[in-house]
């Protein structure tokens, strides 16, 4: 079977959020399974063709109704993935980001939309390759199954299509003036036009998908309600019967405790009582505290967002560290007023406290190796990768109970069964986050034997592509018989 995943984001080539992760390791597993995936995304004029190997490999011209737009499709490979770049100056090719202001986006990615489709056709011709199935990935490739269903001809009508939702707080909405600048009309789907859907680019796409993913299953619930889902809830809901939740997974290759050159030694779940110590002494000495392996240190690897939790986090950490012996290292940036209430938090607890107000992958690992628990207290996560980064590398996760971390995380439970890999909240208040913090503190404090058998179930998880790559295969298939249905 072949697959082309068309995105926004993949790694190596642009990398905002949890998208271009997914997006660039999972057709690795799905080669691994025979599929033969492929991706395509926006040539950015950042992307540095000669570090990666990408080589031009055809132009054409695309008429649309503003008028001809000449397009160039590279070519490169990466961990033996083909990747497909279309530039198509301005809208692609020149930019500095990936993304810009809201109206600049939307009119650049529908263009996408429609290139995507013209590339198509050119790739068999060029290639003698053309895909059984389109896997778009969120807003900005949503319009590919309307565009199969509704505007394509000939063997474009043939294929079948995937939407996956990383994250169904950003729709593209209010995309209508930009659809019918660019000749994209017949959006007459029963369910958009009910629900008032038929300027939202995720919801136009979700319509008329053959099946639809998230990025775990509990996020696969959540979004059919109005909490979780906002204004798509009632059409995602509709679509249950052809909605999977498959959990995102992790590249072990890169995320492996055992052989990462970023730490200053390397562990695994059979050592790391003796040999992960090092680490947070490392973690302790770059972030100046107290060279001590007595003190709990908490660490923080996020975006400072609000969806992240941190009105909640803030005021308990607050409250917890002027009342008990622990260290805080956090790394991340994001919102103005969050960071600056990090940088509060680490004037008023600085012989405790570190905040890094920046990105910067090695020192990520590093707290992720060298923290005893690793704090998440999303209001919702799709799906997440620190926790289950931490539970790799030995970190246990405190969480709160929504989404992928409800579905990773299994809450300890300190009676007879002794069981669990982190620690898990469910209210939205800061009380819970100091309640349960206070909690992880004494589990840290008075058991420790039961503490490294949960760092030893937690680095012992198989959070590896490799089981929900094979349920994608499955989902594929349920989408190309399901086209060939309609079909006739």
């Amino acid at each position: 079977m072949k697959v082309l995943l068309a995105s926004a984001e993949a790694v190596p080539f642009a990398k905002v959020g949890g998208l271009a992760d997914v997006v660039g390791s999972l057709p690795a597993a799905l080669r691994r399974l025979d599929v033969d995936a492929r991706v395509i995304l926006p040539g950015y004029g950042f992307v540095h063709h000669e570090q990666f190997g990408v080589e031009p490999l055809l132009n054409f011209e695309f008429t649309h109704r503003l008028g001809t737009s000449q397009v160039t499709l590279y070519a490169a490979e990466y961990d033996g993935i083909p990747f497909y770049l279309l530039q198509s100056p301005p809208h692609f090719g020149l930019e500095r980001e990936v993304y810009s202001q809201w109206d600049r986006d939307i009119e650049r990615f529908v263009f996408f939309n429609q290139a995507v489709m013209a590339s198509l056709l050119h790739l068999d011709a060029r290639e003698g390759w053309f895909p059984d199935v389109l896997h778009a990935n969120d807003w900005h490739t949503a319009l590919l199954p309307f565009m199969i269903r509704e505007h394509g001809g000939g063997k474009l009508a043939k294929l079948a299509s995937v939407i996956s939702i990383h994250n169904v707080a950003y729709q593209g909405e209010r995309a209508g003036g930009f659809l019918w600048r660019a000749g994209i009309d017949g959006r007459h789907h029963p369910d958009l036009l009910a629900l008032g859907l038929a300027d939202n680019l995720l919801g136009i796409g979700i319509a008329y998908s053959d099946m639809i993913s998230t990025v775990s299953p509990r996020y696969a619930l959540e979004i059919q309600y109005p909490y979780a889902g906002y204004a798509l809830a009632p059409l995602i809901e509709r679509r249950a019967a052809d909605s999977r939740g498959i959990l995102n997974g992790l590249d072990s290759d890169l995320w492996d405790p055992a052989t990462d050159s970023k730490l200053a030694n390397n562990f695994d779940a059979d050592n790391f009582i003796t040999e992960r110590p090092p680490n947070k002494r490392h973690l302790q000495s770059a972030a100046r505290l107290p060279l001590r392996a007595d003190a709990p240190l908490v660490g923080i690897v996020s975006r400072l967002a609000a969806q992240k939790g941190f009105d909640l986090a803030l005021p308990a950490l607050r409250e917890v560290m002027g009342a008990r012996d622990l260290q805080l290292v956090a790394l991340g940036a994001g919102e103005p007023a969050i960071e600056q209430a990090f940088r509060q938090l680490e004037q008023d607890f600085g012989d405790k406290t570190r905040a890094f107000l920046q990105f910067d992958g090695a020192l990520a690992q590093q707290i992720y190796a060298g923290c005893d628990i690793f704090l998440m207290p999303s209001h919702f996560e799709p799906c997440g990768m620190g926790q289950m980064i931490a539970m790799t590398y030995g970190a246990l996760p405190l969480v709160r109970e929504t989404g992928g971390l409800a579905d990773t995380v299994i809450n300890y439970d300190n009676a007879a069964a002794d069981e669990g890999t982190g620690f898990v909240f469910h209210w939205q208040q800061p009380q819970a986050v100091e309640g349960t913090l206070n909690w992880a503190l004494d589990v840290y404090e008075e058991r420790p034997q039961a503490w490294r058998r949960m760092q030893r179930r937690g680095m012992r998880r198989d959070f590896s592509w490799r089981k929900s790559a094979k349920k994608y295969a499955a989902m594929y298939r349920q989408a190309r018989d399901k086209a060939l249905s309609r079909l006739g």
